[in-house]
């Protein structure tokens, strides 16, 4: 039965501005496990790193119906399709006899491609962008009164310098004209809020913000935010012909004192909590890190958790909402009462 009313784990906040409501969410949201074989042969040739690997996400609809409020997607281009439907590691797969990939063809369609890292790590709770997005509407219609979500994203075309590896399509300015389309066509204007939103009638973006010209939480209901998780050329080429990000649908990850500053991502909370403090304080959103490469997970260590929750971020991210699969630890995030949405207390 379809839920058409009120989500029911989203009340008490509804007069807060959005930047004073703390989320939690998850890191890499799409990613599911990396097959035995294949992760073995990882330990194998890179035994610091393969650890940090370890770890998956439920579905979107699953991190949703617990009470995330914040997705990480990373995706890919793909103008043509087919660039990424034949992952390298199905070949070292193949000893542990995995599940199907990719079994309806999904990666051979143009478009978006959903997954961690070419030929490596590319199992995902969904191949294409385009199924991301009809996912997370389909959530949003059967609950429609639900708080705002906020989706960071990372657009990735690094190469990986060893033969027979895919080399990605680079991001560009037409790239990036074509994924903003991709969210209007398959999640619609009516569903988000965009920086065109936040900035109204004030001169630029950054000084809509330092205004507090942010919606509440009630005016929020329903609706997604997009936000480039990009630095460098990525965020150059995004803000490329549109000054304050008019006519865009992400916000980008820009400094303060420039005209697209409204998020930040500041990721390690126990290091730069008092800048944290400072950019809340000035009416800036921040995303920031509870855990990373499943670190504090095995060492059971919430003291990123506890770090993040004292800078005042508003958007704090884990692998673990649910305690780890992979290995034994009683690692777990959420805030006091069990919840995932709380007042800022500072």
């Amino acid at each position: 039965m379809l839920l058409l009313v009120a989500f029911a784990g989203d009340s008490g906040f509804d007069d807060l501005p959005v930047n004073r409501v703390q989320v939690i969410g998850s890191h890499n949201s799409y990613k599911r496990a990396i097959d035995s074989a294949l992760f073995g042969m990882f330990m194998a040739k890179n035994p610091d790193i393969a650890p940090g690997l370890q770890y998956s996400h439920v579905s979107y609809g699953e991190q949703l119906d617990l009470g995330l409020r914040n997705l990480e997607i990373d995706v890919y281009a793909d103008e043509k399709g087919g660039k990424y439907a034949h992952p390298k590691g199905l070949e070292w797969e193949a000893a542990s006899n995995p599940p199907p990939y990719d079994p309806k063809g999904e990666m051979l369609l143009p478009g978006f491609k959903v997954f961690h890292v070419q030929d490596l790590d590319f199992r995902s709770n969904s191949y294409t962008f385009a199924d991301c997005l009809h996912q997370l509407k389909t959530w949003s219609d059967q609950h429609k009164d639900h708080y705002p979500i906020y989706i960071t994203m990372n657009t990735k075309d690094d190469t990986i310098k060893s033969p027979g590896f895919t080399d990605p399509e680079p991001f560009t300015a037409a790239v990036f004209d074509r994924l903003d389309k991709e969210i209007l066509d398959n999640l619609g204007r009516d569903y988000l809020i965009t920086p065109d939103d936040i900035r109204g009638s004030y001169p630029t973006l950054e000084s809509a913000v330092l205004a507090n010209h942010w919606p509440t939480m009630n005016q929020a209901r329903g609706k997604f935010i997009f936000i480039l998780d990009e630095g460098g050329r990525h965020r150059a080429a995004y803000i490329r012909g549109h000054h304050s990000l008019k006519g865009r649908v992400f916000f980008t990850d820009s400094p303060a004192g420039t005209p697209e500053a409204a998020f930040m991502i500041i990721n390690n909370p126990r290091e730069d909590g008092e800048r944290i403090r400072e950019m809340v304080k000035k009416g800036y959103m921040v995303r920031t890190r509870a855990d990373a490469d499943t670190k504090e997970a095995r060492a059971n260590d919430r003291s990123g958790f506890m770090a993040a929750c004292a800078s005042g971020a508003q958007i704090i991210t884990t692998d673990y909402y649910y305690k780890s699969t992979f290995f034994p630890s009683d690692y777990v995030v959420h805030f006091d009462d069990g919840k995932y949405v709380r007042k800022d207390e500072r």
